[in-house]
């Protein structure tokens, strides 16, 4: 853990072991999982401005599951919203509030290299989470270049707590999510920081969602 200054302020910010660590400590001992990915989505859609359609690409992992619960509150808010799933796959958190979703009325499409996403003005990106590393393949690497195709001619790009393709430590990434807008969950990403993530990067905000630090029980 170190502090840095982020946006003029003062920030605590994680490695990817330690944001680990801290999401079981906090899970064990205080708010379960299902809250937390609560918490995230809800912590996104107050960070950014969104319009109607809106297309959300979620990944396999607790990642994806904030995808579904973001999906939730826009369709919530009658902001018309997709979900292209990435990964069939999705945690016991996850598959809740997928489930929610599709009950609100959201559509859950599989992603495929046929997906055409040029209709969208947002496009928000829960593909990886901060967990990702080596080499990209497959949908999750064809599904970051669709979504770079879109920022390119427009689109506006909400990557959730750190850009899909990047290394949560370093920053660094063969291939990577270009965003409008990352808003990291809980603490920063140290990789956020970094001169390697800055290209891949508009702006980039943090919002606070409950979890607790092992050591000192702060949270944030």
């Amino acid at each position: 853990m170190k502090k840095c200054c982020v946006n003029d302020r003062e920030e605590i910010v994680l490695s990817v072991k330690e944001m680990r660590e801290a999401d079981a400590f906090t899970i064990a001992t205080s708010v379960s999982g299902c809250v937390l990915m609560g918490r995230a989505a809800k912590g996104v859609f107050d960070a950014a401005d969104w319009q109607s359609p809106t297309a959300i690409l979620a990944g396999g992992g607790n990642n994806g599951g904030d995808g579904y619960a973001l999906a939730c509150l826009l369709a919530d808010a009658d902001i018309e919203t997709a979900v292209y799933a990435v990964s069939e796959k999705l945690s016991e958190d996850g598959a809740y509030y997928k489930a929610r979703a599709v009950e609100k009325g959201v559509p859950v499409i599989p992603f495929s290299e046929e997906t055409v996403l040029s209709k969208y003005q947002v496009i928000v990106d829960c593909i990886l989470g901060t967990g990702f590393s080596g080499t990209l393949r497959g949908k999750a690497a064809e599904a970051i270049r669709a979504i770079n195709r879109e920022k390119a001619r427009g689109a506006y790009v909400v990557s959730v707590d750190i850009n899909s393709g990047m290394n949560g430590d370093s920053g660094e990434a063969e291939l990577a999510v270009e965003s409008s807008l990352t808003v990291s969950v809980g603490y920063y990403k140290q990789g956020l920081l970094t001169d390697a993530a800055k290209p891949y990067i508009g702006k980039f905000i943090n919002v606070p969602i409950g979890i607790l630090l092992p050591e000192s029980g702060k949270n944030i």
